[in-house]
């Protein structure tokens, strides 16, 4: 038997990592297309029946894989809590990655693979299937060119008795086929899902849900998964006004089928007219080769896979909002499908449309509106509210449990201290609407309000001012004021950098000597110019 050194198949050099219930699969495939190079498991029986039947090197350890410079590409088909965890390894050591669905098993952990194969410049391709499968290739382009007409309706079923996992729920398991083919036949995502379930076997793990998804367009679709079902059931529905289209995956002959029922309405009443259905011919190819091939060919060309990260990252972003609805017991939540930079807890809210920077972080049960901005590079802690027309600028840090609301306006790098408070009505009641009375707050580049401060509106703050901890703000705060107590009064005034600046005219800055004017109680900082033309009046007074 040769050892994973001696034996070199055409290139490029595949590998796989698990052999089990779907990877025996893939071992076939790639072992058929002629550039398996070897293959990973951790159980012997399994290798042994590889290096039977296929006559390739075999290991226990992945890292030898890794270390081969031989092998470009791994195929990951391990269980699915170790996806995210193989990939990062795989592509760190300059591999091309193919990973069964699901990417990870975190919108997060998904997001961190896309940046590190951009980095890279790896491929990354998702185990997607049913978009090559010849049967949905027709349905795509039945769809796109509007043979079948305004879509209103589709409905997914994947139900069987099945292999029960352990590591991840059915949702998880089973749900990732069908989202990812409805995004694909509907080129558009869902903006908000509900999910119920129910878990019988092996609590907390759900065994079966159905998700409803709303789309922009009007679209509705359903999703049914279960691993408690009595038969096997792999179908997918298409309604659309001028024909309907069904999907159904274990049948031989008849895997895509249309029927041209319409609807007539008689004395104001829908009556319905049924057709007989039409069998659509599909070419014989395997889905799984025409994957493999699809993997292949993007490594010797370079060129993007038509399941790639990004692709699979929307899966993923609906899959997490599918399960914060099913914590939440079917409450219908939003899909954030922004691939921006940026971090948003699973806990947290976002409502689309809304602005956010790159390098930012939201996080646990903080909310943002739709119509509100926020900048690059910020920082929200637990429970923060952003209101629909608030404004948040770059390198904004703000503390938990902070309201901004409508008429605020948060210039670059202002810091909100925990639980400080912003208004935007001077005489709120709660049976009087004053939507349209909302004073403006502006809060100028660089200012720190302090913990538990209250801002009433109305007011400017200015540039780099600071607001002690407690303090109400009644007026006003000049930039560079130091403000305490309640009203807010002006005790000092204040560097850049933080530090209060000594009681003078023209104070320095004791900590970054930085200079200060202060004139008709405004202060305002000396430019680098002025500086240094008094740079000989100061150097004679050290003389």
């Amino acid at each position: 038997m040769p050892t994973i050194e001696e034996y070199r198949p055409p290139e490029p050099g595949v590998a796989v990592i698990g052999s089990g219930y779907w990877g025996k699969n893939l071992v076939r495939t790639f072992y058929e297309l002629g550039c398996l190079r070897a293959v990973c498991d951790t159980q012997s029986e399994t290798l042994e029946e590889v290096r039977q039947k296929y006559g390739v090197p075999t290991t226990f350890r992945c890292d030898e894989l890794l270390a081969d410079p031989s092998i470009s590409a791994l195929v990951i088909a391990a269980p699915a809590a170790l996806h995210s965890d193989l990939t990062r390894k795989a592509l760190q050591h300059g591999k091309d990655v193919f990973v069964e669905k699901p990417l990870a098993l975190g919108v997060a952990e998904g997001r961190e693979l896309v940046e590190l194969a951009r980095r890279r410049s790896r491929i990354l391709m998702v185990g997607h299937i049913l978009e090559f499968h010849p049967a949905i290739t027709e349905l795509k382009r039945l769809v796109a060119s509007g043979e079948l007409g305004k879509i209103q309706y589709v409905y997914s079923s994947r139900l069987n008795l099945g292999k029960l996992r352990t590591e991840e729920n059915i949702l998880w398991s089973f749900a990732p086929h069908d989202i990812a083919t409805t995004l694909f036949l509907l080129d558009e995502a869902p903006t908000h899902v509900a999910t119920h379930g129910g878990s019988y076997l092996n609590p907390p793990l759900v065994d079966t849900t159905l998700t409803s998804c709303d789309f922009k367009s009007g679209v509705k679709a359903h999703i049914f998964v279960s691993w408690l079902h009595p038969f096997k059931e792999q179908k997918l529905t298409i309604v659309a006004d001028k024909t309907m289209a069904v999907f159904d995956d274990l049948e031989p002959i008849r895997k895509l089928v249309l029927y041209p029922h319409r609807i007539d309405w008689v004395d104001r009443v829908p009556v319905a007219h049924k057709e007989e259905g039409r069998v659509v011919p599909i070419p014989s190819s395997e889905p799984l080769r025409l994957e493999c091939l699809h993997f292949l060919d993007c490594v010797k060309t370079r060129r993007r896979a038509r399941t790639d990260g990004e692709s699979a990252l929307k899966v993923l972003q609906v899959l997490d909002a599918c399960e914060r609805s099913l914590g939440a017991r079917g409450t219908p939540v939003p899909v954030d499908y922004a691939l921006e930079d940026y971090y948003v807890h699973p806990t947290a809210v976002i409502d689309q449309p809304c602005e956010i920077g790159p390098q930012t972080k939201i996080w646990h049960f903080s909310h943002l509106m739709s119509g509100s901005q926020l900048g690059r590079n910020c920082n929200l802690g637990q429970n923060v509210l952003v209101a629909t027309g608030a404004k948040i600028g770059n390198n904004v840090k703000i503390q938990n449990n902070v309201s901004v609301y409508a008429g605020v306006e948060l210039e670059d790098d202002v810091f909100c201290g925990p639980s400080m408070v912003f208004t935007n009505v001077l005489n709120p009641r709660s049976f009087i609407v004053r939507k349209n009375e909302y004073k403006k707050t502006l809060v100028r580049r660089g200012a720190t309000l302090g913990a538990n401060c209250t801002v009433i509106c109305g007011h400017t703050i200015g540039e780099f001012a600071f607001v002690a901890a407690g303090a109400i703000v009644t007026s006003d705060v000049p930039a560079y004021a130091l403000v305490a107590g309640v009203p807010a009064r002006r005790i000092g005034w204040i560097c850049v950098c933080g530090v209060r600046l000594p009681d003078s005219d023209e104070p320095v800055c004791t900590s970054c000597a930085k200079k200060f004017q202060i004139r008709d109680d405004k202060c305002s900082e000396v430019p680098m110019t002025d500086r240094a033309m008094r740079l000989p009046d100061a150097a004679v007074q050290v003389r």
